[in-house]
């Protein structure tokens, strides 16, 4: 008798992860069995910015999560056209262009 494997997997999702975390930033550190991705919210004129969220996958998911980036990119700028690159040199403009905060 063959046995059948059960290939579906129900994933719960709860409001108040539905909801999501916005971020701007991503920083991303490895070891030799873990990749850990920060989230971060940087806000303008304000040097300080807070993690909102931090995921810690291994070496294989990273790669998973690479190429599927990669192939969600792609769908994306077929349907609405390339995404423009805004990275320049010298890292991330912590004014965001607009005006440093007042107290």
């Amino acid at each position: 008798m063959e046995e059948q494997t059960n290939t579906e997997l129900n994933i719960e999702l709860s409001e108040e992860i539905a909801e999501g975390i916005y971020a701007n930033l991503a920083i991303i550190t490895h070891s030799n069995s873990e990749f850990v991705i920060d989230f971060v919210r940087v806000m303008p004129g304000i040097p300080k910015a807070k993690v909102k969220s931090r995921v810690v996958i291994t070496p294989e998911h990273a790669k998973r999560l690479l190429n599927a980036l990669r192939e969600n990119i792609s769908r994306f700028e077929k349907i609405h056209g390339s995404i423009k690159d805004t990275d320049k040199p010298g890292g991330f403009p912590m004014s965001f262009g607009g005006p440093t905060a007042q107290a």
